[in-house]
């Protein structure tokens, strides 16, 4: 299922919002009717949040089906919550990148990271998330997660990928996909989507011809 919305105005819902096949973590103050669409979209228990102090939970943090890897300036209460509603596996991050979210990529098959983190982070990611983890840029930039949508499913990825670019994605989250763009052309997919398996959410400017492209890049269409 594909839903545009965006939130009090802002299109950049992977900026705020984190969602794996199960959950989807969500802003304090989120709008009810927005919840519900996430519920319906994505068939995800809403939890909401705020992390270090923020409303940037897809930012701050990315998870599947095994856990969730989380900046390190995460609060011990914000923690402790997050492990009471359900998420018993979320680790921060050992490292100065607090951006979790705009530099690592995750399904249930591999994960993506940005090149500069260390080697101690890239194994918390791995023995939190259950997969092996490639250091790698895309299209030139560091920023993994925000120019990445990946599910179980499918990808898609900045307009200025390469082939190989492609072939490495492909490779590492075992999965097929597409360049595209959200949002009339902003190539920042990861920023400005959420997805799993069962749908994607984009920002309201998303055009017919590039919802096409994402619904079939996501593996929710045969062809377009």
């Amino acid at each position: 299922m594909l839903k545009r919305i965006n939130l009090t105005g802002n299109p950049n819902l992977g900026v705020y919002i984190t969602v794996t096949n199960d959950v989807a973590i969500v802003p304090p103050n989120l709008l009810d009717s927005k919840a519900e669409i996430l519920e319906e979209a994505l068939d995800v228990n809403i939890i909401r949040s705020s992390i270090a102090g923020s409303n940037l939970a897809g930012a701050l943090m990315v998870g599947n089906s095994n856990g969730f890897v989380v900046s390190p300036q995460i609060y011990d209460r914000e923690l402790v919550n997050l492990k009471e509603a359900g998420i018993e596996n979320i680790v921060p991050l050992p490292d100065k990148c607090t951006a979790v979210g705009n530099i690592l990529a995750a399904n249930d098959n591999g994960a993506m990271i940005s090149p500069e983190v260390s080697d101690k982070a890239v194994s918390v990611v791995e023995e939190t998330l259950g997969v092996d983890v490639v250091k790698a840029q895309i299209a030139g930039y560091n920023i993994i997660g925000s120019s990445l949508a990946v599910t179980n499913k499918g990808f898609l990825i900045h307009k200025d990928s390469s082939p190989e670019d492609m072939d490495l994605v492909q490779d590492v989250f075992g999965v097929e996909g597409n360049i595209g763009t959200v949002n009339r052309g902003i190539a920042l997919v990861g920023a400005c989507s959420i997805s799993n398996s069962n749908g994607v959410i984009v920002g309201e400017d998303t055009t017919g011809p590039e919802m096409a492209r994402i619904e079939e890049s996501l593996g929710f269409l045969d062809s377009f």
